[in-house]
C-alpha cells in the first residue's frame, strides 16, 4: 500500500462544521480533532480551514502520527 501525501489527503471530503460566533465565524474539521479556525467574513471561510487543514495533516505526516479519513472513503 502506498503512504499518502499531503494533498491526497487535502483532496479528501472532510467534514466542516461551521458555527456562527459573536460576529464571526468558527469552522472546525470533524475529523481532525483540533484543526479549526475563526474568521469575520463568510468568504474567507474557506481559503483559512483549507490553510489549518494543511498545517494539521502536514504536522501529522511530519510526526508520523495517523491522519483520520472521512467516513465512506475507501482507502
Amino acid at each position: 500500500m502506498m503512504n499518502k501525501t499531503l494533498q491526497d489527503y487535502l483532496t479528501l471530503p472532510y467534514t466542516m462544521e461551521i458555527t456562527p460566533d459573536d460576529g464571526a465565524w468558527f469552522i472546525q474539521v470533524k475529523e481532525l480533532p483540533g484543526c479549526m479556525t475563526e474568521v469575520d467574513e463568510w468568504d474567507q471561510i474557506l481559503p483559512a480551514i483549507e490553510d489549518a487543514k494543511r498545517l494539521w495533516i502536514g504536522l501529522a505526516l511530519d510526526r508520523g502520527r495517523t491522519i483520520p479519513e472521512p467516513v465512506g472513503v475507501l482507502p
